[in-house]
This record gives C-alpha cells, sequence and structure tokens, in this order.
C-alpha cells in the first residue's frame, strides 16, 4: 500500500522565512549584514508586510536581531553563543536519549537508518549542504521520538535551529564530516545494543566536541 503525500500549502510568510533562513545558514547573508525590508520585498517580489513577519520570527529562532535606529541584522557569530547553546545540547539530548533507549524498537533503528544513510550520501554532494542540517536533525530526532517527550522535542529544534550556522561552518571549514559519521554509526550501535552509558557518554562528546572546534572558528572570524 503507497502512503500519499499531502500537498502542504505555505503561506507566502512561511516561504519568505524559508528563503531568509537558508541565506542566512548558508552564509549568503553575512553575519551582522543589515536586512532592509524594502530591498528584500523588490528581491522576493511580495510586500514588505511578510518580510516584517518573516524578519520577526526569525528573531524568535535567534538568528535575526532588531536594534533601535539600525534595524534589522543577521545575528553575529558568538562564541559566548555557541557554549551556552551546545551545552544545553548536551545536557538535553542526552537525558532525552536515555529516556528514549529503553523504548527503542525494530521500526526506531529502521527509521534512524535510513536518515543516516541519507545524510551519508548528502555530505558527498556539495549542492547538497542545505540538507545537511536537516537530515542530522531527523536523524537524531529518530533517536529521541521513543522517549515520548514531544515538548522536550521541541525545544530541540528550535536550539538546532539555533546552531545550525555554526554545524554547517564547522561541517564545510572544520573537517568534521568523517568523525561525524563514525559517531553516528556509533551512536546508532549503542542504541540498538540497549547500551545508555555509551549512547549519551558518546552524543555528549559528540556535541560539546564539536563546540570546540566551532568557538575557535568563530574566535578567528571574529578576530
Amino acid at each position: 500500500m503507497s502512503r500519499k503525500t499531502p500537498i502542504v500549502h505555505k503561506t507566502r510568510t512561511q516561504v519568505v522565512v524559508e528563503v531568509l533562513r537558508e541565506k542566512i545558514l548558508s552564509g549568503d547573508i553575512a553575519a551582522g549584514e543589515p536586512l532592509r525590508q524594502s530591498a528584500l520585498a523588490d528581491e522576493l517580489s511580495v510586500s514588505r508586510i511578510p518580510i516584517r513577519e518573516a524578519l520577526l520570527q526569525l528573531e524568535a529562532e535567534g538568528l535575526v536581531k532588531f536594534e533601535a535606529h539600525k534595524g534589522a541584522t543577521a545575528t553575529v557569530l558568538s562564541v559566548d553563543q555557541v557554549t551556552e547553546l551546545f551545552e544545553l545540547r548536551a545536557m538535553v539530548e542526552t537525558d532525552l536519549l536515555a529516556k528514549a533507549i529503553p523504548n527503542m524498537q525494530r521500526t526506531d533503528f529502521s527509521e534512524a537508518e535510513q536518515v543516516l544513510e541519507l545524510l551519508e550520501s548528502a555530505f558527498k554532494q556539495e549542492n547538497a549542504v542545505a540538507s545537511w542540517s536537516e537530515l542530522n536533525t531527523q536523524f537524531h530526532t529518530c533517536l529521541y521520538q521513543a522517549a515520548n517527550r514531544p515538548h522536550t522535542l521541541e525545544v530541540i529544534q528550535s536550539l538546532n535551529t539555533n546552531c545550525d550556522r555554526y554545524i554547517r561552518l564547522q561541517l564545510l571549514l572544520g573537517g568534521g564530516i568523517p568523525k561525524a559519521e563514525q559517531e553516528h554509526r556509533d551512536l546508532l550501535e549503542h542504541c540498538k545494543n540497549g547500551e545508555t552509558d555509551k549512547a549519551c557518554n558518546l552524543l555528549k562528546s559528540h556535541i560539546l566536541n564539536a563546540a570546540e572546534t566551532i568557538k575557535s572558528m568563530v574566535a578567528q572570524q571574529v578576530n
């Protein structure tokens, strides 16, 4: 029996959010760059209303900052922000993984395996950078969803959105792909074997070691 794929109708604001989010995360819009609403409206062929609504949503995601007399700008990369975000991720995600492992079923492992194969394939394609973070988040979600903590998953999704460009920076410029691939494979294996302590320790080091690499790269960019 084939699954039907629902047609998702996006509002104009949602489309603008996705376009601007991708431009910021990819570096097409540089950190600190002003986001002129009239110019963006002309570029995207929309009115200023969806631009304004999109910028407010991106502000809530931590990607845009509004300042008096300056308007909206893309958030500047920050070592302090990396420290806070990734330490939060390490705490929340390891706790959720520990709760999920006892409940995991074959379907969870199968789904995680499929997403991991897509992610590893995307890592090999230069034009697939935009899909890295989405697939990475999907993989981790496959491991966490058995915890049955939907609100915690929402918190993690928000953290991942804020971490997105930092993770891309590490993978693209920090040579983090081979290590990430191996750690993902090892993490999945620990989950399959019910090795909760090993899985949580690996996940914690996976997140915090990435943070250390990213902080040194951000410090160089800032300086």
